[in-house]
């Protein structure tokens, strides 16, 4: 080794999530092989990790953003491979998937530099250098605030200033609970967000109404820092249907535009709403098992009817719709549900009103940027129901379309939503 010391820097040293950074190593000697290695300890105690193994140049520098990894959990020039490449370590339970869950506190991850070309034993070799990292979904100034609505149960996002601000009004998926995250950050660009619980797996609303979700949509839109005119919906897998259904059948919830992320517009039960735990505890002979004992529910909603009664009628839907579909999504026939829609809306006349996203190799969850890909992972339904779930998607693909489909949401939320403020972001840390 030479004489100095290795040195790491990671810049910025704490940012956004979907925020890029540079990392550099210096005083290394020349054409040395070194090994980057990531390391994060989740809420829950498991331990993931990534790792990319690199050759320092002439001058005895490797860097994240110029120079390729030539093996490792990632390959190729990858600025972002440490974090998104990210996976459990060896020996980790199966089945788990990493979501912040407090929004408040940053994800931490120390960043190495190892001598020479790792595999595994991170842990016990000495590292050259060590720096830790922070990523944060909530950039300086925004609120978190419980909704205090007794009949609603949700979590707002304000951006700081005076506003009035655009809101979107998220409805996640049949995993059920309250996950911030996605709205945090998109408060973070400047939009005011309020997610929504409407079933958990320790709380149970027997009965879904659409008079829950207009409750929640009017207090987003009543709020004094939101402009009432410009509140979007935001759906992602059975919160697609929801939202979708909002914007079909609604009088009250007159969104500005949707954005739909892997989700259907087929009815999965003869009642317009059905919590979803009931569908899939109704349609377990038509699920698929694969080699690796992981239920597929794709084929459970194919093949797509032209009877109106099992589908909802976008025909009717009459603002910008945006769909983001994973072409190898194993959860919810979302691609062959997205072409259905555009055929139904362009009979209709009012297909200029959709903007489709595909992409191939990429599976049921997208998240924002960064995030690591989960192709299965356990998904509670109830207290009494779980399963292993095949989502799909690889996971350089999959990455691919969380950076590329969040920068398309960005754009498409700015566009319809925009309301006399600076339409990039509004801070950074």
């Amino acid at each position: 080794m030479s004489r100095t010391c290795p040195l790491l820097t990671v810049q910025p040293s704490r940012g956004l999530v979907d925020e890029k950074f540079v990392i550099t190593v210096k005083h290394l000697p020349p054409k040395q092989e070194v090994t980057l290695y990531s390391l994060h300890e989740c809420e829950n105690g498991n331990f993931w990790e990534a790792f990319g193994h690199y050759v320092s140049d002439p001058q005895g520098a490797v860097s994240g953003t110029d120079d390729a990894s030539v093996g490792g959990t990632y390959e190729g020039i990858e600025p972002m491979g440490l974090l998104w490449s990210m996976r459990p370590v060896p020996g980790s339970k199966p089945g788990l998937r990493l979501r912040k869950k407090n929004v408040q506190t940053p994800v931490v991850v120390q960043i190495f530099v190892y001598m020479g070309h790792l595999n595994q034993g991170f842990r016990e070799q000495v590292a050259l250098a060590c720096s830790p990292v922070e990523r944060w979904y909530m950039a300086p100034g925004v609120q978190r605030v419980d909704v205090t609505d007794p009949l609603v149960r949700g979590t707002l996002f304000l951006p700081p200033g005076p506003g009035p601000f655009s809101a979107i009004l998220e409805i996640g998926g049949a995993g059920g609970g309250m996950v911030e995250y996605r709205s945090a950050i998109l408060a973070s660009h400047g939009f005011v967000s309020m997610t929504l619980e409407y079933h958990s797996a320790e709380t149970v609303k027997a009965d879904i109404h659409l008079l829950y979700f207009e409750k929640a949509f009017r207090i987003l839109q009543e709020h004094p820092l939101v402009a009432s005119e410009c509140v979007a919906l935001l759906g992602l897998s059975y919160g697609c249907y929801i939202s979708l259904y909002m914007a079909v059948h609604s009088e009250v919830a007159k969104p500005r535009c949707c954005v739909c992320i892997g989700g259907s517009h087929v009815k999965s039960t003869k009642t317009a709403f059905a919590p979803p735990w009931e569908f899939f505890k109704q349609n377990m002979s038509k699920m698929h098992i694969d080699k690796e004992n992981c239920v597929i529910w794709k084929d459970t909603l194919l093949p797509i009817s032209s009877d109106l009664d099992t589908k909802l009628d976008v025909r009717k839907i009459k603002c910008p719709l945006l769909l983001v579909n994973g072409l190898d999504d194993q959860g919810l026939p979302a691609a062959e549900s997205a072409e259905d829609m555009h055929m139904m809306m362009e009979k209709a006349g009012n297909s200029h009103l959709l903007t489709v996203l595909s992409y191939p190799e990429t599976g049921h969850l997208i998240e924002p940027p960064y995030s690591p890909h989960c192709r299965a992972s356990i998904l509670f339904l109830d207290s009494s129901l779980y399963m292993m779930m095949l989502w799909g998607g690889q996971s350089k693909p999959h990455a691919d379309a969380q950076e590329q489909s969040w920068r398309k949401i960005l754009e498409f939320l700015q566009q319809h939503l925009y309301y006399g403020k600076d339409s990039a972001p509004l801070s950074r840390l």
